[in-house]
């Protein structure tokens, strides 16, 4: 026996005081990473440094930086700008924005996240993805063709909106919430969204002047075939050439990873050889559409077009909400996948801040969503940049473009873009990561289906509430459903699950199991229910063998929390245990379960000599107890 607190090993001390428990509650739920770790045994100076380079990343890296590393940001900034003038022009024109607003959005957004953004691969810019999101939603009160500055100001406030949103999870560590979006749920909601923007651009290809505002595929593949007598044959041919050369980009990127600058420049050579072609063939003669003019200058301040009136505060609302959660859970999951690659580890909750902070002062630059793309990221990484400077250079050549190439590139044919995009979402749709969730896990599957179906038959909103919804519940049977096992000996030593290992041994008069979660008010009746069946079941089996079940051995290692319907719970257990003669014994009750069950006083009702710290401990005390109580009944038998 130890001190007074202890027995069997186990420590009794009195349960810390709430002030302490919530202290490292909140610890753990918020701060995981302990992220001020550095700042600890500091003085007051070092601690202030320190903090001012945690919150503005530049001040760590930028007194650390030489021409040696901006040699390589030089040419990988340059590399993924050539990226930027067409995808942003796409992107705005998916949006049905104006085009010059595209490149507006990859001159501002960059510079705020080389400032406050932590990765130094991530590659800031728009995404196809997100640009049809809010033109869905904001379409649904206002069409462009109507109101084209009331439909641009909307697409600020959402912008607004989202950086608010993003910023605000990012400052009060909530980046957790953006762990519901699981890898399955983007993985389909991606290919969804995917198929959806490669068949809208089926009305650049085939040169359509009537279309569907619709997203889904029956209202796109409708709006196709019903304005068929609009197809034209220029524009086809033109725009399958374009596709075809993209794609073959891509699979020399693919086959010769070293040549990745060949499908990095290779939207741009489309851009440039289509601005060529419909200047010098006189494109729009023949049905070849093209972008139009587009005027030389930087971003215009847009405060003066933030709107948040009633009449549009709902659409913007809700647009801003599901496209900041969407752009967190791409950016920083594409961050953090190409940090991984070099052995670093980025802060999730930083990242959304700079995100949020370059989308607020986005909105206000005449900028919409912009967050970190996976083309332009690992375009980024592939040119070998060193850190965020890379966004700088990027953000100083699309200033040039501004100021003095934007008129070129007015000519380019919108079947150029549209090929552009097409090409760029059929990298998106992951069909062997769909068939590998089919093979390891079909739930998973049934998840990354639901959104991929929703977005591609319902509406984008619906699939990631049909995909999100189904993950809950699955986590939420996790919760309700609890892991038990019993367990056997395979050495004296071993304890391990008799279903995984058939031939580990039982203990004569004794049941081990193994509880694997919390036990919460969800899950408390099934705990009992499933602790009692396996007794009976065990009982049952005993019986046969003419041995009967004396202790109940719980080991609740894995228990690592316990609310007071949980106690009750065990109260309730330990009640119709003892109805059948049968003791309960703990092994290794974790802090939180210990002081609980403390302050409940179960501890008093099962005795602390009924607590251990291992198994083997506990077994050894129940077949002392077992061995004494057989010689009792033997000498009464004799007496009698």
């Amino acid at each position: 026996m130890g001190s007074p607190k202890s027995l069997h090993g186990v420590n009794f001390a009195p349960p810390r005081s709430f002030g302490t428990v919530l202290k490292a509650n909140l610890k753990e739920t918020l701060f995981p990473d302990d992220p001020f770790y550095e700042f600890k045994n500091e003085k007051l100076s070092k601690r202030i440094l320190k903090g001012i380079q945690y919150f503005v990343p530049i001040c760590q890296w930028l007194p650390k930086y030489n021409f040696g590393l901006f040699k390589f940001d030089l040419l990988a900034g340059i590399t993924i700008a050539s990226l930027a003038i067409p995808q942003g022009i796409s992107y705005a024109k998916l949006a049905e924005l104006p085009p010059i607003i595209g490149l507006y959005s990859s001159f501002v957004p960059p510079l705020i996240y080389a400032i406050f953004g932590s990765s130094k691969h991530l590659a800031v810019g728009t995404v196809a993805t997100c640009s049809l999101i809010m033109a869905e939603s904001i379409q649904q009160k206002v069409k462009p063709e109507d109101n084209m500055q009331l439909y641009v100001g909307l697409f600020y406030t959402a912008t607004l909106i989202s950086g608010l949103l993003q910023t605000a999870l990012g400052v009060f560590r909530l980046g957790f919430l953006v762990d519901f979006l699981s890898h399955s749920t983007i993985t389909g909601f991606m290919g969804g969204t995917a198929l959806v923007i490669c068949l809208q651009q089926l009305k650049g290809m085939l040169g359509l002047k009537h279309f569907t505002s619709h997203t889904d595929v029956v209202h796109v593949l409708r709006a196709v075939f019903e304005n068929r007598k609009e197809w034209t044959w220029q524009c086809a041919v033109v725009g399958v050439i374009f596709l075809t050369f993209l794609q073959l980009s891509r699979y020399v990127r693919k086959k010769k990873p070293n040549l990745f600058w060949v499908s990095a420049i290779a939207p741009i050579i489309v851009v440039v050889v289509g601005c060529l072609f419909a200047y010098l063939f006189n494109a729009e003669k023949h049905g070849i559409a093209i972008v139009g003019k587009l005027s030389k200058g930087i971003n215009p301040p847009s405060l003066n077009l933030i709107n948040f009136s009633p009449e549009y505060i709902s659409v913007v609302l809700k647009a801003g909400i599901v496209t900041a959660m969407v752009s967190l859970a791409e950016g920083i999951a594409i961050g953090r996948s190409f940090s991984m690659m070099d052995n670093e580890q980025i802060d999730g909750n930083k990242e959304m801040v700079a995100i949020g902070l370059m989308n607020i002062v986005g909105s206000l630059t005449s900028c919409y969503l912009s967050t970190g793309p996976f083309s332009k990221t690992a375009v980024n990484h592939n040119a070998g940049c060193r850190s965020q400077m890379s966004n700088v250079v990027m953000s100083l050549c699309m200033l040039l473009t501004l100021l003095f190439l934007a008129p070129l590139f007015g000519y380019t044919p919108l079947v150029a873009l549209a090929a552009i995009i097409m090409s760029a979402m059929l990298g998106l749709i992951d069909y062997e990561k769909a068939y590998h969730l089919y093979k390891t896990d079909k739930f998973d599957f049934l998840i990354c289906m639901a959104a991929f179906f929703g977005v591609a038959f319902i509406s984008m909103d619906m699939g990631l509430m049909m995909s999100v919804g189904l993950a809950l519940v699955r986590a939420l049977l996790y919760v309700a459903r609890p892991p038990t096992c019993k367990l056997g000996t395979i050495t004296n030593t071993a304890f391990r699950d008799v279903e995984q290992y058939p031939g580990s041994k039982q203990t004569p008069g004794m049941l081990i199991l193994k509880l694997g979660s919390p036990i919460y008010f969800p899950n408390s009746n099934y705990v009992r229910e499933r602790i009692l069946r396996w007794v009976r079941d065990e009982q049952s089996l005993e019986n046969s063998k003419r041995n009967e079940i004396e202790y109940l051995i719980l080991d609740f290692g894995g228990v690592t929390s316990i609310d007071i319907t949980g106690v009750e719970t065990l109260f309730e257990t330990r009640r119709s245990l003892a109805a059948k003669s049968i003791k309960i014994i703990l092994v290794n009750p974790r802090l939180g379960v210990m002081e609980k069950l403390i302050v409940t006083r179960f501890i008093d009702v099962i005795g602390k000599e009924s607590v251990f710290l291992t198994i083997e401990e506990a077994i050894e005390s129940c077949r002392f107890s077992l061995n004494s109580s057989s010689q009792t009944k033997r000498e009464d038998v004799e007496i009698a």
